[in-house]
């Protein structure tokens, strides 16, 4: 991986797959909206659960170039900063607390790490769930992935809305990431309300556990496959609840998981939902961390970035 002295101001977006995200082409678009002048993005990428060294690489380089003004992490949050953690002068509360970061920026000469995904995501989650409707279907979450955006949602389902979920099922292939969530979920008064599942290399436990929700449940596809790997977490044999709410986060790629729901989309009146708005709400987010922004997630200009991201999507 060869970083040259950035000429221009200049923002890195450190993922998997980043040049077939909409980012790329719609970046020049918001930069110009929000008067950002001459900047550019640039695309990184690693493969998941890369070498530590690699990921010290760019954040040294971040920190000690100039016009390199910080990035964003997506796929890498809880890796990168493990490895990192030391080269940060600051980190927020929540990215010490669940161990990620998915923004990376500068502040009077230091590097400041911060986790958005509690925020955005659950903006993101608010744009399409009724603010009553675990109270009112008595319905519960299912969570594929205990990584750190379902680490997030979890956060987010128990101490950012006043309507929770009657029980939070989170299904991972390994432990560690696994435990550390329940550990969290347990610190933050979640103890009797969320459990885990540790799947290994079968997913039918998914599809069982995915089929033993009751009506109204949300199904949530936190793992990366169908963006970053292919496939999805769950069988074709998956039998999805009667009006289930299914939510990938993922907007690109594959998207099996959320083929496998519109199969059953009439007979069971399920409501499905991509990332795409928080795709938006994320990059906006961060963009205004880099940038010294102030971004509202609602609002006429929000709203304006949206559009331009949606005609390039």
């Amino acid at each position: 991986m060869e970083l040259q002295e950035a000429k221009i101001p200049t923002m890195y977006f450190i993922g998997v797959s980043t040049g077939a995200s909409s980012s790329v082409r719609v970046f020049p678009r918001w930069a110009q909206l929000l008067g950002l002048g001459e900047c550019r993005l640039v695309g990184l990428d690693f493969p998941l659960h890369d070498d530590p060294q690699r990921y010290r690489q760019v954040v040294e380089f971040i920190k000690s170039d100039p016009l390199s003004l910080g990035a964003l992490v997506t796929s890498h949050k809880m890796d990168l900063l493990a490895g990192c953690v030391d080269l940060f002068d600051e980190l927020d509360p929540l990215a010490e607390e669940m161990a990620e970061v998915s923004s990376i920026y500068k502040r009077a000469g230091k590097l400041i790490g911060r986790a958005t995904d509690p925020v955005c995501g659950g903006m993101a989650m608010e744009n399409f769930l009724n603010p009553t409707h675990f109270r009112e279907t008595g319905s519960d979450v299912l969570i594929l992935g205990a990584g750190g955006s379902a680490l997030a949602l979890v956060w987010y389902l128990l101490k950012g809305r006043d309507d929770l979920p009657v029980h939070i099922h989170v299904v991972n292939r390994s432990r560690p990431r696994l435990d550390h969530l329940l550990g969290l979920a347990a610190k933050w008064g979640g103890a009797e309300r969320v459990t885990g599942h540790l799947s290994g290399d079968q997913p039918e436990l998914a599809d069982a556990l995915a089929g033993q929700r009751v009506p109204g449940s949300l199904l949530v596809n936190a793992t990366g496959l169908g963006k970053d790997a292919p496939g999805s977490p769950l069988t074709d044999a998956v039998n999805f609840p009667e009006r289930g709410i299914v939510w990938d986060f993922n907007y690109r790629g594959q998207l099996l998981f959320l083929d496998q729901a519109r199969a059953q989309k009439e007979e069971k009146s399920l409501r499905i939902e991509d990332g795409w708005d928080y795709f938006v709400i994320g990059w906006s987010q961060v963009i205004a961390d880099v940038f010294e922004l102030e971004i509202p997630p609602r609002g006429g200009l929000y709203d304006s970035l949206s559009r331009q991201a949606l005609e390039l999507r």
